[in-house]
């Protein structure tokens, strides 16, 4: 079974100090990693995925998913509608994507750059902290599902970034603190690649109330898969506020029940947006 790989190569392991741009400096450096991206896909040996099929593979590795409403502290509900518009233009580019041995599923290279021309409209974005609305907003939400899928497959998350601040308490929260993906076009991407012999295929979807989505193979699974988190800790930042770290593993059985290893996921380190000592209520 092939091992993981390092799942936040692209980030340093520890927090700095925040520090305020201007929009101009904001706006350059943007613009610079972007064409570094489209640089790094042009000259880049990897193979993409790229084919996709109607017809789904036969055997099921992975099902989730996750409410495509929730109310969340100072976001306006018409927020959340719109982004509801945004995941069904992503969804529908990648649903049916198929990674072929040695393949490599990139999130952007397949969505491409959300734009008003192609029907996406003003959602949620976090951006140092503050929630604000722009253009593809709440495509987050799709990463972070996909990202999720995965870590209970053979696939190998070889490109993930991490959520850099963590805007809202643990409140009705079914997954590990840090088990998300966020994508920002199109240098914050994710990149998935299948170290198997057999093609898998990502299966999207959206029903009234969730996103769905599911990874297929062409043959069933032979191990099943336990994400958990081994160590949580928060700590005081010298220049106000808290940190919130944690580490995440795997535990990986054979279909028998037969423990196999434990494997490391990743780290996570984010700045908190609220008091942590705080009860719930008081958190709003």
């Amino acid at each position: 079974m092939a091992g993981f790989a390092r799942l936040d190569v692209v980030e340093e392991d520890t927090l700095v100090k925040p520090i305020k741009r201007s929009r101009l400096r904001l706006v350059a450096g943007i613009h610079y990693y972007r064409w570094k991206r489209y640089g790094q896909w042009l000259i880049n040996r990897k193979s993409f995925a790229k084919e996709k099929r109607e017809e789904q593979l036969p055997c099921l590795h992975k099902r989730h998913q996750t409410p495509l409403l929730r109310r969340l502290k100072d976001v306006e509900m018409w927020m959340q509608h719109n982004k509801i518009t945004n995941l069904r233009i992503a969804a529908k580019r990648l649903n049916g994507i198929v990674i072929q041995p040695g393949e490599t599923f990139s999130y952007w290279k397949l969505i491409g750059k959300p734009t008003r021309r192609k029907g996406y409209l003003d959602g949620m974005l976090l951006s140092h902290g503050r929630v604000l609305s722009g253009v593809g907003g709440g495509l987050c939400q799709l990463s972070n599902l996909i990202y999720w899928m995965t870590l209970f497959t053979p696939l190998i998350v070889t490109e993930r970034h991490r959520h850099s601040y963590d805007v809202f308490p643990d409140s009705r929260r079914t997954q590990p603190f840090g088990s998300g993906a966020t994508c920002f076009y199109n240098y914050l991407d994710l990149q998935i690649t299948n170290p198997t012999q057999q093609a898998f295929q990502l299966c999207l979807s959206l029903t009234d109330a969730d996103l769905a989505g599911e990874w297929r193979a062409e043959l069933p699974p032979t191990r099943r898969y336990e994400v958990y988190e081994k160590k949580h800790w928060i700590t005081p930042a010298i220049w106000g506020g808290y940190e919130r770290h944690n580490l995440l593993y795997r535990r990986v059985y054979d279909l028998e029940g037969t423990f196999i290893e434990d494997e490391f996921i990743t780290e996570n380190h984010a700045f908190m947006m609220y008091e942590p000592l705080l009860p719930e209520a008081a958190r709003g």
